[in-house]
């Protein structure tokens, strides 16, 4: 069964760290370009931080300077360290798998909730 399952999420004081991971599971990440997203309440999804199959990252501005997105193809994961995290980074965090080709493989986590606050 393929999965992505999110964890790490929780609540933090604004100036703090957190650190989210992604597993994979019946599929090998290692030809996927993963990301993660995020969706705040009643805002869209937006991007967060790419890692692409070849190991490019690309971060959004609003993060840019305080995450670091990365990926173990051995462990069949995908992370998220975040730092400096401020109110306006609450939100809901997925995790992403997709593959081009002929035909475009895609699969999201099931999020896990970010709250920044004091």
């Amino acid at each position: 069964q393929v999965q992505l399952v999110e964890s790490g999420g929780g609540l933090v004081q604004p100036g703090g760290s957190l650190r989210l991971s992604c597993l994979a599971s019946g599929f090998n990440l290692r030809t996927y370009d993963m990301g993660w997203y995020r969706q705040a309440p009643g805002k869209q999804r937006e991007l967060v931080a790419t890692a692409s199959s070849g190991g490019t990252t690309n971060y959004s501005d609003s993060v840019k300077g305080r995450f670091t997105i990365s990926r173990d193809n051995v462990k069949n994961t995908v992370s998220l360290q975040m730092n400096s995290l401020k109110p306006e980074d609450t939100a809901v965090y997925y995790c992403k798998a997709v593959r081009g080709g002929i035909s475009v493989v895609e699969y999201w986590g099931q999020g896990t909730q970010v709250t920044v606050s004091s």
